[in-house]
């Protein structure tokens, strides 16, 4: 580096990859097995660990402890003075968010309101242990109590017979409609701690930030249009399947003019006082010590107001009626469930997690701490399962309730027992209070809620214009978790976000690349001026891996650059043909222009068999393809005396792309093009090694270290060479400069 500038100046020898390695001996590194790296992979697994060895001592159980329990970890650093007290705030606070939307996402799920406050008590406890964020506030989700419902009025309809299950006999609706959510729960828990254990929590990273967006969106849909029949006072059947939401509104529309005015009177009070204070809060939340819990208060108002003026039984309205004390027994899923389910549970147990974890992930950034996404799905698989026993639904996080929990101060899990504890005092003792709150507060509470995924709506402008494959993929998840349900959405947002992943690695934009002036950086030529391009030689450079799907659009896209190969050889043996000819009849004499040496062509009859090309000893003399043939032969012209390959982005090659690959490089060889193959992958290069790659043509001398080290390379050995200037479409010759000698 010189002192005082912002350059440096580099002086070292030419490499090609065999000088470098002849000059700079390698580290060997032992490489692991398949065998190994599955050993290492169970091994990893703490617990077994401590199970595999007999003799355990003191610190791999502490350790063993510690990845089990995660809350032993930061109780042990609790700060009783410092956080105590904002744990508390925060966990009454939670704690009566919990309570509302307990009761009001628990009509989502088709199932009787309390219900919800079992799913805001068990999964919370058994995080509080086994969770890794300190902040999320676990418990009902629209999303999935959404599609817990589908699948719930599809077992159990609202009209006609229940499904053919062994153990509906003796039941009610209701009881079995809780059989089936618990069971799917317990199923979904299974699942999700099966992932855990096996440490698999890397499937959540194949559900992009776009395809959540666009499906929690179409999510969003299904949760407003559910709602409308709390909100409008009608009676409408649960449809579950493909276009159910079409049906269902259908339904809406013949029975508006039935709608109850008192349930739309309460609905849009609700609503515009909550929006209105939730946006309050927002604008002022940096001044508010704690935010207003505006829907709890607006819900304690309805509740008085409800039962002061028996709306039951004078305006005919729908409320929650008698909530029952206390926690229910245990109950055992059912297997028959299981077999019915098993499809729809595999999505909520990725849907769940997914949710958490990237909220999860967020807390952790913003307060610095580190969570474990194997640890989480253990986690919420135990609280589902354990929730699921006792009759409670699958439990995630629910977005506007953990920013409740942060905001409000929440510095631990403390906080989230505290709002569990808050939860229990409701169902032990005053949930009485709740049975005149009117369905339609709680509809017209979970609508208000809904601002911030419908608002995802504004996100497909932005990403037309920024990616539109990520525009399609969002669209794409959005429409076909409206028209086909949530758990065919995702699959078809899925598959459609892969697709593209594909499309975009087998259609990379590919490039030609010059010398950006006075440096030894080579740039895309069509991006920038001032460029020099030495004249016979091509940089074709190559953005992803090569494999076996876009192996044949990387051979098209060498042609494009330069020309057909194939094409020309098979021209040459054309010519070559009809050249033997006439000096075979004496029509044709060699001049002594022709400098008499001895080449090898091909065979146009047995073209296909590039590897076994044939000899014509018989033609001694090398023809210059590019100069005036005789008996008006006429040969295609190839300017290009060197192509060089950037490998800088290549990061695998597959045996497809390699057979291919070989099959490119001999037939430019053989066409009298020298091919350099630079930047390439030290593990490529040995995999190339490995599979016999190198043969007579194609040589391990062609590949270099850097991009510059070849073009000087080629600089030595053709001096004639000469740079293009594209400057406004005039071209002027110059010299390519040396910076490495």
């Amino acid at each position: 580096m010189r002192p005082g500038a912002q350059q440096y100046v580099v002086a070292r020898p030419l490499y090609s990859e065999e000088s470098f390695a002849e000059e700079h001996e390698k580290v060997y590194r032992q490489r692991k097995s398949m065998l190994d790296h599955v050993k290492q992979y169970f091994t990893s697994l703490t617990l077994l660990k401590c199970l595999s060895c007999s003799q355990c001592d003191a610190k791999r159980a502490k350790n063993a402890a510690l990845s089990l329990l995660p809350v032993i970890g930061w109780i042990r650093i609790y700060r009783i003075k410092e956080w105590l007290f904002s744990d508390i705030v925060s966990g009454v606070s939670t704690g009566l968010v919990a309570v509302l939307q307990g009761l009001a996402y628990c009509l989502l799920a088709s199932l009787p309101p309390w219900y919800g406050l079992f799913s805001a008590f068990f999964p919370v406890v058994i995080y509080f242990f086994l969770g890794t964020s300190r902040h999320i506030s676990v418990g009902p989700f629209p999303v999935l109590c959404l599609m817990i419902g589908s699948v719930v009025t599809r077992l159990v309809p609202d009209d006609g017979p229940a499904a053919n299950i062994t153990g509906f006999e003796g039941l009610t609706r209701d009881e079995q409609r809780v059989l089936v959510a618990s069971s799917v729960t317990f199923l979904a828990g299974i699942m999700q701690l099966a992932m855990g254990v096996l440490q698999v929590g890397f499937v959540v990273m194949y559900l992009s930030d776009t395809l959540v967006s666009g499906f929690t969106t179409a999510a969003a849909v299904h949760i407003l249009v559910s709602q409308l029949k709390f909100v409008l006072g009608l009676v409408v059947p649960g449809i579950s399947g493909p276009l159910a939401l079409i049906y269902t509104l259908e339904i809406i529309f013949n029975k508006i003019t039935s709608s109850n005015v008192c349930d739309i009177v309460i609905s849009l009070v609700i609503m515009v006082v909550v929006f209105i204070v939730k946006e309050l809060n927002d604008r002022f939340k940096s001044k508010l010590p704690v935010p207003i819990p505006i829907e709890v208060i607006m819900t304690v108002i309805a509740c008085g107001v409800s039962y002061a003026f028996d709306f039951r039984t004078r305006f005919g309205i729908d409320v929650v009626g008698h909530i029952p004390k206390g926690y229910e027994p245990p109950v055992a899923p059912n297997l028959q469930i299981f077999q019915e389910t098993a499809v729809e549970a595999f999505p909520m147990a990725i849907v769940g997690f997914a949710v958490a974890f990237s909220v999860a992930k967020v807390y952790s950034v913003k307060h610095d701490y580190t969570i474990d996404g194997n640890q989480e799905l253990i986690a919420f698989g135990v609280s589902n399962i354990f929730g699921a026993s006792f009759k409670s639904f699958a439990a995630s996080t629910a977005l506007s309730r953990s920013a409740v929990q942060e905001s409000t101060g929440g510095k631990t899990q403390v906080a989230g027992l505290l709002s569990a504890i808050m939860v229990m005092i409701v169902t032990l003792a005053i949930g009485f209070l709740l049975d005149p709150l009117p369905k339609s507060v709680l509809g017209a509470v979970v609508i208000v809620n809904l601002k911030g995924m419908l608002m995802q709506f504004r996100e497909i402008p932005y990403l037309w214009k920024k990616d539109k494959p990520d525009c399609v993929v969002w669209f794409t998840t959005c429409t076909a978790s409206i028209l086909l349900g949530l758990d065919l959405g995702l699959a078809v947002g899925l598959g459609v976000e892969l697709i593209s992943v594909v499309l975009r690695a087998q259609f990379p934009r590919c490039s030609v690349l010059a010398n950006i002036k006075g440096t030894e950086i080579y740039k895309d030529r069509k991006d920038y001026m001032d460029i020099y391009e030495p004249e016979g030689v091509k940089i074709f450079r190559i953005p992803s891996p090569i494999f076996f799907a876009n192996i044949e659009f990387f051979r098209s896209k060498l042609v494009e650059v330069g020309f057909n190969p194939l094409r020309v050889l098979r021209k040459r043996n054309k010519a070559l043909r009809m050249i033997r000819k006439l000096l075979k009849k004496g029509d044709l004499q060699w001049t002594s222009v022709r400098n008499i040496l001895r080449e090898c062509f091909y065979d146009e009859s047995n073209m296909e068999e590039l590897d076994q090309p044939t000899d014509f000893k018989d033609l001694p003399v090398r023809i210059d393809w590019n100069g005036e043939l005789p008996a008006n032969i006429v040969v295609p012209r190839v300017d290009l005396h060197s192509l060089v390959l950037d490998f800088a982005a290549v990061s695998f090659l597959d045996i497809s792309a390699l057979k291919g690959l070989k099959m490119a490089l001999r037939e430019l060889i053989r066409v009298e093009v020298e091919v350099y193959i630079v930047a390439c992958d030290p593990y490529i290069l040995e995999k190339l090694h490995d599979c016999c790659f190198f043969d007579d043509e194609v040589q391990p001398s062609m590949f270099f270290l850097t991009l510059h080290d070849a073009m000087l390379h080629i600089l030595e050995k053709h001096p004639e060479s000469t740079e293009k200037k594209f400057d406004n479409g005039k071209v002027r010759k110059a010299r390519l400069p040396t910076f490495i000698g």
